[in-house]
């Protein structure tokens, strides 16, 4: 009986397995539509459904800084029919700006891959006075808390670069913060703010046609699509290298053979040829990392961005 009972069991086990995805799967976006985690998101979409089967379905649950959706994925069940695609926010600066989140960044997760990383650019208005590093430098040293730096919001990563480099350099600026990316992007350049550290995929349309300058790029070398612009690192800044990441994770509890052909069809799908060259002209640079890397990844930048939110005393809005 014992025998047949274990034949049985094995049975259902490998039909499971087969059979997944047996229903619609959901890519959970915790933003509004339209963003970079969103791209990601309903590019990966189609590819995993050629790759696995099935069908793929991208739902957006914005809220809370990205906290709300997050949390929905940490709470469902990890049967391979619900992941997160998300950027940095809700794992590694959120739940050191909110007073409380409902999952544990660290424990609730399982990690898939990062799936692409860019970094952010120093960019100024093309009238600005600043033509170079060596004048914002020169400025910041000479009128402490004088110059302008905006940022889509308060612990975002425009923000947290900006007081990284003041921290890294000894410097000082005026925060302003916005509420979203759009608005920054009309009062730079409109000449209302000074600078802003925005990430390079919001920022090159702007700098390919005149009208913003960059000045300095937070990645550790420079970026193919800014050739002639130099990282912090090469001008002596050290450890003020910044990147936004998008990624995809899964509820605690993931099958190893699930997460084995979801990783898989991940890294594929990210150097797919219809799709690798249209992430590398955005400005995205492909990652596609193992569980084990993101998951070490993970710690490491929750680590980080707490001691910086600490000792700089930032604030949610």
């Amino acid at each position: 009986m014992k025998k047949i009972l274990l034949a049985l069991g094995l049975c259902l086990s490998v039909s499971w397995v087969q059979a997944w995805p047996d229903k619609p799967v959901t890519l959970v976006v915790p933003f509004p539509p339209g963003g970079s985690t969103d791209l990601i998101a309903r590019t990966l979409a189609p590819k995993l459904q050629e790759k696995l089967g099935g069908t793929f379905l991208t739902d957006n649950k914005a809220g809370a800084t990205g906290t709300i959706g997050a949390g929905a994925v940490a709470r469902s069940a990890p049967d391979g029919h619900t992941f997160l695609v998300t950027s940095l926010g809700p794992l590694v600066i959120a739940p050191h700006l909110l007073a409380k989140v409902s999952y544990d960044a660290l424990k609730d997760f399982d990690y898939l891959s990062v799936a692409v990383q860019a970094p952010n650019v120093l960019v100024v208005p093309a009238n600005s006075p600043h033509k170079s590093m060596a004048d914002v430098m020169a400025f910041l040293k000479a009128n402490p808390e004088k110059m302008t730096f905006a940022s889509s919001g308060n612990g975002s990563s425009d923000h947290l670069t900006a007081e990284l480099f003041w921290l890294q350099t000894g410097t000082s600026g005026i925060h302003v913060p916005y509420k979203g990316g759009g608005p920054v992007m009309t009062d730079l350049l409109g000449g209302q703010v000074d600078s802003s550290f925005m990430n390079v995929n919001t920022a090159m349309p702007q700098i390919l046609s005149g009208k913003l300058r960059a000045l300095s790029i937070t990645s550790a070398k420079r970026s193919p699509l800014l050739p002639n612009v130099p990282s912090l690192e090469e001008l002596g800044i050290k450890e003020a290298n910044v990147y936004s990441w998008q990624a995809v994770a899964a509820p605690r509890g993931l099958p190893a053979d699930t997460k084995a052909k979801v990783h898989a069809a991940i890294v594929s799908a990210l150097n797919d040829p219809q799709v690798k060259p249209k992430l590398l002209e955005l400005g995205f640079e492909i990652v596609g990392n193992t569980p084990e890397q993101f998951t070490a990844f993970q710690a490491a930048e929750f680590a980080r961005w707490k001691k910086l939110i600490q000792t700089r005393n930032i604030k949610a809005d």
